[in-house]
Parts: structure tokens; C-alpha cells; sequence
């Protein structure tokens, strides 16, 4: 196996020689079984300190991909221990759409890869403990970086991604494009993508009296998806209203559009003003919710819905790291047309 130290990188050593170990290991460079240098041969053979050496074994042990024997040294583990790939996802919070992104990632990876989760609750202090704790401990961080959108926390949030080789890294859900490199990129496009899917039901949106967007305060990317809605409203010429609950009172003819409401009080409440006016839903008052997951086929009748496709957002993040290429996807976008719309 031939170890190149780059100079220039500004990656530790340990850290270079980590991940070439690593390459070598999964690429069949080294196969199981085979010894490799004592650390002491290894050091005097780099030019480098046995602490060094000491370090990168103990992060390749600990990784399940060097073996130690009593007296004899370091051997590479056996095939179906070296080639577990151990995948870190780090989202913002649990969620039923982050469950099926998950559970879409774990499929296509099946028994190839071991997972561990963990929720920063987009908080930059809880993200920074994640990441000190589990650097160099995992073949893949996938995460999804959704922090404050002021210009100081977006800035921290790319500093600190930072610490993740761009080789390791894949970001969901959304895409930091303010962060350059080679990584993984599956997201949604929150402005565009709200615009697109308002547009797949404007036969409909036209001859309707208007579009009233229901948003809560605590909705991270709601500005970016009212900017959508204003575009979309503006060039159909449709009346638009925003509201971060649900009216009391409702005007048939109207179409609601529930921000990140699903199954939760802002549905309910909607429902609830709907029902006690004898209005019906889909006849005489129509919903559009965003997100998509499978229970929507069954509420209120079929709940119509304008999402990002969550399974393909799994399933590509997974091909990423079985291929160990990374690329940036932006993921479909559609309206589901069902009985409220």
C-alpha cells in the first residue's frame, strides 16, 4: 500500500492516513487478513511520530477495519466486519417526513451500512458537541443543516460543517449553497419548489376566489416559501392572504394553503372552523397541505398536498455512499391531487 502525505492539505495526518486506510481497505488494495506495519516500522517509514501511528490504528480498530493480535501486530478485519460503512445522520429534528427519508436510506442500504441518529433541534451549540464526539468515527455524515437563517448562524453552521470531509459529507433537505466543495447535496428548493407545485393545480386556483397560506411563526424556511407563493400569485394574478393560525371564520370558494400543518393544531383548527360553518371540505372550501407522507390518502377524505419527494431523497443519499461518489440532486417536486383540492 503506498501513502502519499499531501503538504498542502490542511487535514491532520492521522487523519490523511485514515482515510487512505480506509480507501485501501474497501477498494481490496489491502486485503482481509493481511498484516501491516508495526507502528514503529510504519513511523520510521513516514518520517512520522509513533503517536501519530498509535492514533490512526486506534481510529481503524475502533472502526471495526484493523484487527489486533497479542504480540503480533495489526491485521486487516474480515470482509463482513470491513465492510460495514458506518453512516452518522445528524438531522434537525424527528419528524414523520424525516421518518421517511430515513427509513428510505436505511432500505436502499440494507445490511451494507450500520446507522446511528441524532437531533441538533437546529441548535449550532448541541450540532458543535455532535460533531466533537463523533469526528473521525464515521464513513458518512449525512445531515441536514437547518439552522437560524441569519447571516452570524449561517456562518458558524458552514464553519463547523467544515469540519467534515467534503468526501463524508452529504447534506438533506437542503442545500447550503454558500458551502463550496465536493460533497453530497439531495434538497429541496423551498422558493422554486412551492411555485412549481402551486402551479400543478392552477386550472383549478384560477376560478377560486383566492389563496389564503396558513404559516407558522416557527416555520424555519416560511419566508422562503411565502417568496414562492408571491411569485406564483402575482403572475396569475390570484388574491393571496397570510396567517400564522386558523381563521375562525372561513369564505367559501377559498383555497388554504397549510405550511408544515399536517396532523397538527393548524389542520385541526382549519377543519374544525370548516365543519362548525357546514361547510364541506373539497366541495366548498378547498386545502392544500405541504409535505407528503402516506397517512394522507385517509385524512379529511384525502388530503392534497405539494412535496418534495422524501423516499427519493433517501434512496439518492444512499446510492451516494454505496457508489462513494457524491453529487448535488435537487429532488422532484409535486402536487398530489386528492379530495380536499
Amino acid at each position: 500500500m503506498d501513502i502519499v502525505l499531501e503538504t498542502g492539505n490542511k487535514a491532520p495526518i492521522y487523519k490523511q492516513l485514515v482515510e487512505q486506510f480506509e480507501d485501501a481497505i474497501r477498494s481490496g488494495k489491502l486485503q482481509p487478513g493481511e498484516q501491516i506495519p508495526s507502528m514503529n516500522d510504519f513511523a520510521a517509514q513516514l518520517g512520522i511520530s509513533k503517536e501519530t501511528v498509535k492514533k490512526t490504528y486506534g481510529i481503524l480498530r475502533e472502526k471495526g477495519l484493523l484487527i489486533p493480535q497479542q504480540g503480533k501486530g495489526f491485521y486487516v478485519a474480515e470482509a463482513e466486519n470491513a465492510a460495514k460503512t458506518r453512516v452518522l445522520v445528524l438531522f434537525d429534528k424527528l419528524s414523520i417526513y424525516k421518518e421517511v427519508l430515513f427509513n428510505s436510506l436505511a432500505e436502499e442500504l440494507g445490511d451494507k451500512a450500520d446507522l446511528t441518529i441524532l437531533t441538533h433541534n437546529q441548535n449550532l451549540d448541541l450540532f458543535t458537541y455532535y460533531l466533537d464526539t463523533s469526528l473521525d468515527k464515521y464513513d458518512y455524515y449525512v445531515i441536514s443543516p437547518h439552522f437560524p437563517l441569519d447571516e452570524k448562524s449561517q456562518a458558524a453552521a458552514v464553519k463547523l460543517i467544515s469540519r467534515v470531509p467534503n468526501r463524508k459529507l452529504i447534506m438533506v433537505d437542503h442545500w447550503m449553497q454558500t458551502y463550496t466543495g465536493n460533497y453530497g447535496a439531495v434538497y429541496q428548493d423551498f422558493e422554486n419548489d412551492v411555485y412549481e407545485g402551486l402551479k400543478q393545480g392552477l386550472d383549478k386556483l384560477k376560478v377560486l376566489t383566492g389563496l389564503k397560506v396558513i404559516t407558522p411563526l416557527s416555520c424555519l424556511y416560511g419566508p422562503m416559501i411565502c417568496r414562492g407563493v408571491d411569485r406564483f400569485c402575482t403572475e396569475f394574478g390570484i388574491p393571496v392572504e397570510y396567517m400564522h393560525s386558523a381563521p375562525e371564520t372561513v369564505v367559501p370558494n377559498e383555497t388554504y394553503l397549510v405550511i408544515n400543518s399536517q396532523l397538527d393544531s393548524g389542520l385541526a383548527a382549519l377543519a374544525r372552523s370548516i365543519k362548525a360553518q357546514n361547510l364541506e371540505v373539497g366541495k366548498d372550501v378547498f386545502i392544500i397541505s405541504y409535505n407528503e407522507f402516506d397517512l394522507n390518502e385517509v385524512v379529511l377524505n384525502g388530503l392534497t398536498t405539494i412535496s418534495t419527494d422524501f423516499k427519493q431523497m433517501g434512496k439518492t443519499a444512499a446510492m451516494m455512499i454505496l457508489n462513494r461518489k457524491s453529487w448535488k440532486v435537487h429532488c422532484d417536486f409535486n402536487m398530489t391531487r386528492r379530495g380536499t383540492f
